[in-house]
């Protein structure tokens, strides 16, 4: 539990120089942009998370696989140099954390809240704008959406803004159900 606290106030502390020399630079999008793609690869590559994270691999061998990623994605020079700071300081398997801390970051300064759909099925543009509208009505922030399909919650919405998780899927719904019945 001291480790992961530790890495979670690692994380954070670059996080924030990040932010700090990207709103100095007045890039503080294009390097969100970037640590979104960054963010989808690594969820997209069990053999990039592996290597980013594993201790198997040297710093500098992490280092080299992140700025050729940077590189090769057109990402802005600071995201680019952050990369190969935080490999060069062995401090790659926080990156997650780094990812998250920055998006925190950015939301404050904006105001923009993320959010997070979850649906049984893709949703259309007009359900998509019907949520963002309602999210902004109970939030009084602008949210910003991004859709998700798991089929397997059968029907219904997860909502999941910040910490907070709104859930209103059939699945969750038929288990509710299921435990009440036990019960009886």
């Amino acid at each position: 539990m001291a480790d992961d606290f530790k890495a979670n106030e690692v994380s954070e502390r670059y996080a924030r120089a990040l932010f700090e020399l990207a709103d100095e630079a007045g890039s503080i999008d294009q390097v969100r942009s970037d640590l979104k793609s960054l963010k989808a690869m690594l969820a997209d590559s069990a053999e990039l998370r592996r290597a980013v994270t594993s201790p198997i691999y040297s710093a500098e061998d992490k280092g080299k696989a992140l700025v050729a990623i940077a590189a090769k994605s057109g990402f802005n020079m600071l995201t680019a140099k952050f990369l190969g700071l935080l490999t060069q300081n062995d401090r790659a398997a926080v990156l997650p954390g780094v990812i998250a801390g920055y998006e925190a970051l950015w939301a404050r300064k904006t105001g923009v809240v993320g959010a997070e759909v979850i649906s049984a099925q893709p949703l259309s543009a007009a359900q998509l704008k019907n949520i963002k509208s309602a999210l902004r009505t109970a939030l009084g922030q602008d949210p910003e959406l991004e859709a998700r399909v798991d089929p397997s919650i059968l029907g219904g919405l997860k909502v999941k803004v910040g910490s907070k998780l709104f859930d209103a899927s059939l699945k969750t719904k038929l288990d509710t159900l299921k435990f009440a019945l036990k019960r009886a």
